[in-house]
């Protein structure tokens, strides 16, 4: 990334059902060969999928707080002090906390096989809604604690 990075943050445009950016955000993911009209359908389809599950939630608090649940506090970033490289365990700035769910619960649901993209995606979205260690992007999250937590012991290269 160039140092003169500037977010595009400010061009995301709320989704046209809930009027959400972080929707928008996930459909962004979702979408293939700027297919965009098939990855909102397929995002809908899973929010529909949940809310027959959950029918006493909102569908915009399903996805809200799936993301919520997905997102790392740290991370380990390799840090060269010396000859030796070092995983330093460092904390996690919001957009990429966001960022990183999103980018987890996408791939998880891409990886599973067999099924309709929607089912997939709707399955992974419960799991992170319910914070269920089944669930491929909490198991990722939770790697990725494990990982900082076990190389805490070079956390003074965080400089």
């Amino acid at each position: 990334m160039p140092r003169n990075f500037k977010s595009t943050d400010v061009y995301v445009r709320p989704d046209p059902r809930f009027g959400s950016k972080l929707a928008t955000k996930i459909i962004n993911k979702i979408m293939w060969n700027g297919k965009k009209s098939l990855a909102q359908k397929i995002f809908y389809d899973a929010l529909e999928i949940c809310k027959k599950k959950l029918p006493d939630v909102d569908y915009v608090e399903i996805f809200t707080r799936a993301v919520e649940n997905v997102k790392p506090r740290t991370e380990v970033r390799s840090k060269r002090v010396g000859g030796a490289t070092y995983q330093v365990p460092m904390e996690v700035k919001k957009n990429r906390q966001q960022s990183l769910a999103i980018r987890w619960i996408v791939n998880a649901a891409r990886a599973k096989k067999g099924k309709p993209m929607a089912k997939r995606l709707a399955e992974e979205l419960m799991d992170a809604y319910n914070n269920n260690p089944q669930g491929a992007a909490i198991k990722k999250k939770i790697d990725v604690h494990k990982m900082a937590e076990a190389n805490k012991a070079y956390s003074h290269f965080a400089w």
